[in-house]
This record gives C-alpha cells, sequence and structure tokens, in this order.
C-alpha cells in the first residue's frame, strides 16, 4: 500500500497540538518557578521574624504563626520533666512513643496519628483520622529537645524543619549559656569553701578552662543518656537516676574533679548543672537520696 502524506488539515492539527503542548510546558515551568519563589519568600519572612523575638514567648508565637503554608495545623508543645505541655494538652511521654522518640533521638518524627504513637488525648482531641500521619520536630536548645512543634495535614517536613531549628537557635541566643553559675553550698560548707567569680574578674586563660569544663560537662552528660537511653528512663520514672548510673556518674565526676575543678580555683560544678539537666529533666529531686550533689 502506498505511502500517503498528511492531509493539510492534520498537519495543522498536529503543529497546533505540538504548540499547545509547547505552551503547557512553559506555564508549568512557570508555576514551579513561582512556587518556588512564594516558598523562599514565605521561609525568608519566617525566619527574619523567628530571628526578630525579643523573648520566648515571641518567639514560640511566631513560630506557630510560621506554620500556616508548610501544615494545615500545628501545635506547640514545651518539654517539661516527662511531659510535654501546650495550651490545650498535657501529654505524659511514656504514653507516646512518638513525642518521646522526638525528644530522645532530638530528630524530626512522623508518625501514625493513633493513640499507640501520639497518645489517645491527642487523637480525640485533635480530631486525626485512621490514616492520617502527623510530624513532630524538635527544639534542640543545648543538645535538649526544649520544645515540640506537632504538625498534621499535608505537612512539607523540609521547611518545617528549617524553622525549628532557626527557632532552636534563637531560643538558644535568648538564655545563653551562664559561664559561671555559683552552686548552692551544702549547709556544712565552710567559709574557705570557692565561690564562682565574674566572668569578667578572670583571666583570658581561666576563662578558656571554664569552657572547656562546660564542654566536657555537655558531652559527658548526653554520651551518658545516648548510651544509657533505657535506663535513663526508667531511672527517672523510679527517681533514682544516680543509684542506675553510679559508675558512669562517678566516672565522670572524677575526670572533672580531675582536669578542672581541682586545677582551677574559681571552677564550677558544670558537671552537676548538666547532669541535673540532661540526665534528671532539670529536676534534682529525680537523682535520688544517694546523690552526692555538686563538688565542693
Amino acid at each position: 500500500m502506498a505511502f500517503s502524506a498528511p492531509s493539510p488539515l492534520r498537519q495543522i492539527l498536529n503543529k497546533r497540538i505540538d504548540d499547545l503542548l509547547g505552551e503547557a510546558e512553559r506555564l508549568s515551568a512557570d508555576a514551579r518557578t513561582r512556587a518556588l519563589r512564594e516558598l523562599a519568600d514565605q521561609l525568608n519572612q519566617a525566619v527574619r521574624r523567628l530571628r526578630q523575638a525579643e523573648d520566648i514567648d515571641a518567639l514560640v508565637s511566631t513560630l506557630a504563626a510560621s506554620t500556616g503554608p508548610f501544615a494545615a495545623a500545628s501545635l506547640l508543645f514545651r518539654v517539661v520533666g516527662d511531659f510535654a505541655r501546650s495550651e490545650k494538652i498535657d501529654v505524659d511521654l511514656k504514653s507516646a512513643p512518638a513525642f518521646a522518640g522526638a525528644v530522645q533521638t532530638r530528630d524530626p518524627v512522623t508518625a501514625a496519628a493513633v493513640g499507640s504513637e501520639v497518645s489517645q488525648q491527642v487523637v480525640d482531641l485533635l480530631g486525626h483520622g485512621p490514616e492520617e500521619r502527623v510530624s513532630i520536630l524538635p527544639l534542640v536548645v543545648r543538645d535538649r529537645a526544649a520544645a515540640l512543634l506537632y504538625c498534621w495535614g499535608d505537612v512539607q517536613v523540609a521547611p518545617l524543619e528549617l524553622l525549628a531549628q532557626v527557632a532552636s537557635a534563637v531560643w538558644s541566643a535568648l538564655v545563653p549559656a551562664t559561664p559561671l553559675v555559683e552552686i548552692a553550698a551544702a549547709p556544712a560548707q565552710t567559709p574557705e569553701a570557692r565561690k564562682a567569680a565574674a566572668w569578667e574578674e578572670l583571666s583570658p586563660e581561666d576563662q578558656r578552662t571554664h569552657l572547656r569544663a562546660q564542654r566536657f560537662a555537655r558531652v559527658k552528660a548526653a554520651e551518658i543518656r545516648l548510651a544509657e537511653a533505657a535506663a535513663v528512663q526508667n531511672a527517672r520514672a523510679r527517681r533514682n537516676v544516680y543509684e542506675a548510673l553510679r559508675a558512669p556518674i562517678d566516672d565522670a565526676r572524677a575526670a572533672f574533679r580531675k582536669d578542672f575543678f581541682d586545677a582551677c580555683p574559681s571552677m564550677v560544678d558544670y558537671l552537676h548543672l548538666e547532669i541535673v539537666r540532661t540526665l534528671a529533666n532539670d529536676d534534682a529531686e529525680l537523682l535520688g537520696k544517694d546523690y552526692p550533689g555538686p563538688m565542693q
């Protein structure tokens, strides 16, 4: 059968289809470009507002208001002891593995919105559907999850993670690490016992020693928490953290005393502060009656 060339009408139709396809591709590319530009503008504005926050409350409010373009809804929880607390609900971390996972790992967690993951209280309060998923992003302040950003409904994790990281950095700046913290003396302390000097009164060498001591304390406390994660959780519940972790705590205390406390007359027991903060969730009573207290 002889080949027949397309009719003029078919040629016109084919050309028009090609033109329409090309135009559609250009429109699609333009739409993507506009969407990316809009996303970048939204992120830039949110980051700028976060960096301008004057206190923690303003920071938290700004973060909550900034999540709108990236999630249908969000709720911010502050981590206090074994609870994640918001204006609407308090969540016991022991009953919410997804919350606890974000606190312990300090990494974002995506989980099914079911009672066995986020607690039945949260599911009932927020009306989560059986197929819904949520994202929980920690705000990490000095190696500790100080708060959790809980988002659901068409969540865009990447921009939300960026906002959480910026908020974490601003939070840390709003509550700076105190270079020297005077620890309350035990009743039997002698008049000769050391007291923390003002930072400005220290020599540059002593200042460097204090900063090294702070870093050592943070690292040691974090290492114990990571290496003994299950033991730490159980010990907090039993209020006997020191008894359960006596060996690693005593080893860390011996090293801190040798390298810093005995070597520097103005030294503060930063290790004690980090043990209370990191292992006992800022509640010294969780360490138990056998804990020897700050070094004297």
